[in-house]
């Protein structure tokens, strides 16, 4: 067992080719092998987003503070709000964020694909006009 100290590991600026926008990422957990699950916190100032991306084994978003967008390449775009819980499959082409006028936090959690060793594969960035489409049910 080991237990790691909530400042053992600092906060990282998520990088300008993964997110528009203000984002910063704290690492909650990275299983040791033959482990291949990790999960971040991810903080998203107003407007922040990820850019369109896939997970290969899927991914699990849990919504722990304020107002969110998700939305599947298929899909209308969503609100999300604190206790949601996102399950995005295997492949399926996403992305997430802050609401225009809100901060949103989410944990993320996904796996290693053991076969090419990739968590996510990045695409192009998410165009304001998806961005701000109003979200289903509003």
């Amino acid at each position: 067992m080991e237990v790691t100290g909530v400042g053992a590991r600092p906060s990282k600026r998520g990088p300008a080719d993964w997110f528009t926008g203000e984002v910063w990422m704290d690492e909650v957990a990275s299983l040791p092998e033959p482990g291949l699950v990790r999960a971040l916190r991810v903080h998203f100032a107003p407007g922040a987003r990820t850019h369109w991306h896939v997970h290969p084994l899927g991914q699990v978003l849990h919504i722990v503070d304020g107002v969110g967008r998700v939305q599947g390449e298929d899909g209308p775009v969503r609100q999300v709000r604190p206790g949601d819980t996102v399950v995005v499959g295997p492949g399926e082409r996403h992305w997430h964020g802050a609401a225009p006028d809100h901060l949103m936090c989410h944990i993320a959690v996904q796996e290693e694909d053991p076969e090419t060793g990739q968590q996510t594969i990045w695409h192009e960035h998410v165009t304001d006009g998806d961005y701000l489409a109003a979200p289903a049910g509003s």
